[in-house]
């Protein structure tokens, strides 16, 4: 599972998907550590994308901010590392763990994934408007579990685990494996049942060849680890998200503006990304609902999403920032709607009829306000005109009278 860089995610070779890499200018004011320098292997910085993202608008996490912005909590990101060097995520990223050599730290980034990861999750906004993580002011502990791009299988399971069990010994709160494998694994198995009883909550991307032959991802189908697939801006799901039972809810996933390695932006796709959508409505979960286990933390995100248009795709539906911090475990209620979902553009499900049905029945009882509005305003300036009597006289009372004697009956022989 790799997500696909529309701007600027450059592979082992050097190369994007849509070609070769163009050197971005270095930007002026901005100190760029000499270990984040393009490489030819590594991905190019990133380029200035302002306008406000549209996983922002669909998941409207500023709701929330009065409460909580994720502040401390730690959230671990399994990827290729994360540029600690980034202005939008400086002074938060700790020296995390390389897994993949065994030792030392995982604060740099040359694959550009981790980094973009941790952008969804923690950015800080640089100005008004434009990009921010979904909890802004959470910490990031970086684990690197792959250092370029993965093989057909994934990453190695075994690298997983270790990855896994770093972030554990580093104090996670929270958990997001974005590099998945498509192994199982006892080792693999036994790190995230430690991850569950040191109160840890695990998400993880479901992976990205939904197209193809869908395999099943792990950790994504252990139980308890929640599975996460991607979601386009209408809603829909990506055509790559995998589908399965593992797919326990669903993130922005497709043309995310997320942070590039160094500086700047890069619009990316992929389950991975989403699962960092995910990974910061928990930490906003975590840090406001401090008393909630892990395990009564995942069942919180779960009941509180919005549903889906339907199918097994979606899980339980699409994350909700908002409900999942402000909404109670016992409510019973429907979660809060996300500030902007479009309508898919086809296929539907009892949701969407149920919601189309409700807005069918507030139109007309907003009608029937308005007419009986209008009627007042007609009728009571009349009324007090007439001091409140009726605009019609009223009938003559009715009397009984005793009847009057007629003339006398002459009786003639």
């Amino acid at each position: 599972m790799r997500r696909l860089a529309r701007a600027a995610v450059v592979a082992a070779a050097g190369v994007v998907a849509a070609g070769q890499v163009t050197p971005t200018p270095a930007v002026a004011g901005v100190v760029t550590p000499v270990s984040a320098l393009a490489a030819p292997s590594c991905a190019d910085p990133g380029e200035a994308i302002d306008p406000v993202p549209w996983p922002q608008r669909m998941l409207g996490p500023e709701r929330i901010f009065p409460l909580t912005r994720g502040g401390g909590v730690t959230v671990a990101v399994l990827d290729s590392g994360v540029d600690a060097g980034h202005p939008q995520l400086a002074g938060r990223v700790e020296s995390g763990f390389d897994a993949v050599a065994g030792g030392g730290s995982a604060d740099s980034d040359c694959l550009g994934t981790g980094t973009q990861v941790a952008g969804v999750i923690g950015a800080q906004q640089e100005r008004s408007g434009g990009l921010t993580g979904v909890a802004p002011t959470t910490r990031i502990l970086p684990v690197r579990v792959v250092a370029d791009r993965l093989s057909g299988e994934g990453a190695d399971p075994q690298v997983l685990a270790q990855g896994i069990n770093a972030a554990i010994d580093g104090g996670a709160d929270v958990i997001a494996v974005s590099t998945i494998t498509y192994r199982d694994s006892p080792a693999l198995r036994a790190a995230v049942d430690r991850a569950f009883s040191s109160d840890v909550l695990v998400l993880a991307a479901v992976g990205d060849l939904g197209d193809g032959e869908n395999p099943t991802p792990y950790p994504a189908d252990y139980d308890g680890v929640i599975g996460v697939g991607a979601i386009q801006d209408s809603g829909e799901v990506w055509t790559k998200s995998q589908r399965g039972d593992y797919v326990d809810l669903v993130a922005p996933g497709v043309g995310v503006v997320t942070l590039q390695r160094t500086r700047g932006r890069a619009v990316v796709d992929g389950t991975g990304v989403a699962c960092g959508f995910a990974a910061g409505a928990a930490a906003l979960l975590r840090a406001r609902r401090s008393d909630l286990t892990a395990e009564q933390a995942a069942r919180q995100l779960l009941t509180t999403t919005v549903p889906g248009p339907g199918g097994s795709a979606y899980g339980h539906g699409i994350v909700n920032p908002y409900s999942a911090v402000h909404d109670s475990l016992a409510d019973g209620g429907e979660a809060q709607p996300l500030p902007a979902l479009g309508k898919p553009s086809s296929g539907g499900s009892p949701a969407w009829a149920r919601s189309r049905d409700l807005a069918l029945v507030g139109t007309g009882l907003a009608v029937a306000v308005v007419l009986t509005v209008l009627t007042l305003s007609i009728a009571l300036p009349r009324g007090r005109r007439r001091f409140w009597r009726s605009a019609v006289a009223p009938a003559p009372a009715r009397r009984d009278e005793s009847e009057e004697p007629g003339p006398p009956v002459m009786l003639f022989d």
